[in-house]
């Protein structure tokens, strides 16, 4: 099974490629971030979605997760603009035969630490290990998005999630 994790973002949306193969082992086969150059809102929408199409074709997935929206109470305007982008990486995925499946943060941090309110550099750190990366996948969006794509695989697969 081939996952895609991605961390939709605005100015940058990182995306993460993992295969699930024997004994539940888990391989990471590509990872990056989109990095929109425009300043104006709907080409940025629309070169999201450009390359999201483009690494769905290249390595066609099975499934995508993705990170559900996150945002307090005082920051609406965050919520709604992280939903324009959420959406067209939707888009993408509908285009391209791709089924979606929404992580809030919380899940995402209890499925890859044992803990749902775990740092990033524990997330991080716990990416490394469960891929055996040789280094840490940075920047951050690399790495939540890998993570987001471990945590499919044990929703999807009924893998053992890990113990606090």
């Amino acid at each position: 099974m081939r996952i895609i994790g991605v961390d939709p973002g605005l100015v940058a949306t990182g995306y993460g490629i993992i295969d699930v193969v024997e004994h539940g082992q888990m391989e990471c086969r590509a990872a990056g971030v989109i990095r929109p150059a425009s300043k104006e809102l709907p080409l940025r929408l629309r070169q999201l979605h450009e390359e999201v199409i483009a690494v769905l074709h290249e390595f066609v997935p099975d499934a995508l997760a993705l990170e559900d929206l996150f945002t307090t109470y005082a920051h609406p305007k965050t919520a709604i603009l992280m939903g324009h982008a959420r959406g067209v990486i939707m888009l993408a995925a509908c285009e391209r035969g791709v089924p979606v499946m929404n992580y809030a943060p919380t899940e995402l941090k209890r499925a890859i630490t044992g803990h749902g309110r775990a740092s990033k550099d524990q997330v991080q750190a716990m990416v490394q290990r469960l891929l055996r990366l040789p280094e840490l996948p940075t920047p951050d969006h690399v790495s939540d998005a890998l993570a987001l794509a471990i945590c499919h695989a044990y929703r999807e697969r009924g893998l053992p999630l890990l113990r606090r």
